[in-house]
């Protein structure tokens, strides 16, 4: 199931009370692109730009500058709230500039920072994204079914796919 980037946000700040605003972008960036590798499907539906500042949901950053009210986030599936989990315990003590730092050393990034301009933004294609994140693919497979499933669980990333696709 794909969510919005509201969705995923609320998530993300249910967790983190305090999380502020350019550290939850790049979180958003991570789970995006850890999901994109590990369920072959996007998390939430809106686009990911390349800013000065790193990656960005822009119509969320938009959104909320504006103070434009969003209905009640929904409930986000055991797929995407281990999505949310994973990325929290792997980059959430990271500060917003030390994930800016990372995220500006990533190829995604990279590729969309060579075509924009500066004080602009440009798409992260979610397939760069895809391929990105894949070549992290194992670690990623392996944190979520001991999450799911206990230390002991032989599964496959192929068997993690399918089992996020049924939302399990």
């Amino acid at each position: 199931m794909t969510y919005s980037a509201h969705d995923v946000a609320a998530e993300l700040r249910r967790r983190r009370p305090r999380l502020g605003t350019k550290k939850l972008h790049k979180l958003l960036y991570y789970c995006q692109g850890h999901h994109l590798a590990a369920v072959g499907a996007p998390l939430f539906d809106e686009s990911i730009g390349a800013w000065d500042m790193g990656p960005v949901v822009d119509t969320l950053w938009a959104a909320e500058k504006k103070g434009l009210a969003e209905a009640a986030p929904a409930t986000l599936d055991e797929a995407a709230l281990n999505t949310v989990g994973f990325v929290l315990s792997r980059y959430g003590a990271l500060t917003g500039d030390d994930l800016e730092t990372k995220t500006h050393a990533e190829p995604p990034w990279r590729l969309a920072d060579a075509v924009r301009r500066p004080g602009e933004s440009a798409p992260i294609h979610p397939q760069w994204m895809h391929d990105y994140f894949a070549g992290d693919l194992a670690d990623v497979a392996a944190a979520m079914l001991i999450a799911v499933h206990g230390p002991d669980t032989e599964d496959t990333p192929d068997e993690l796919r399918a089992w996020a696709a049924r939302g399990a």
